[in-house]
């Protein structure tokens, strides 16, 4: 992956299981270890969501979650965006279907990057979280 463009700030992110198996948890926590280094780039995972520019959603929507997710997604700041790790949080996955599912990720909260997998490489996660920098670049540039 080349990254030429430079970004103008560091991008936050927080990271919210909405009930996934913790497949797509292991890979994140891979994706920030020194291997890749997420932090060269400016990604870092902060442990407040008044805090994020992101919001990473992994697992699929279970009916308990529904309103906790709510609620940190209007926790984050705007300009904001959302990216869904994993295919349970983009279709619900195995438990597509199941009697305590409240849907994907989009049927709760607007979603602005998918990272397909299951569970997706950390490399893919990383290309996710640089897709999500340039949206929110633009979403600023809309604003200016």
């Amino acid at each position: 992956m080349k990254l030429t463009k430079s970004f103008n700030r560091s991008l936050w992110a927080f990271h919210f299981n909405s009930g996934s198996c913790n497949g797509c948890e292991i890979e994140i926590v891979a994706a920030i270890t020194p291997r890749y280094d997420p932090e060269r780039f400016g990604i870092k995972l902060v442990g407040s969501p008044r805090h994020a520019d992101l919001l990473i959603v992994t697992g699929p929507v279970v009916k308990k979650m529904r309103d906790r997710l709510l609620r940190v997604y209007e926790q984050v700041p705007d300009p904001k965006v959302v990216m869904c790790v994993g295919v349970c949080g983009s279709s619900g996955g195995p438990f597509y279907d199941s009697y305590n599912l409240d849907g994907p990720v989009d049927d709760v909260i607007p979603v602005d990057v998918y990272v397909p997998g299951c569970p997706p490489r950390p490399e893919a996660i990383i290309y996710g979280v640089v897709r999500a920098q340039e949206k929110l670049e633009r979403l600023e540039g809309e604003r200016a």
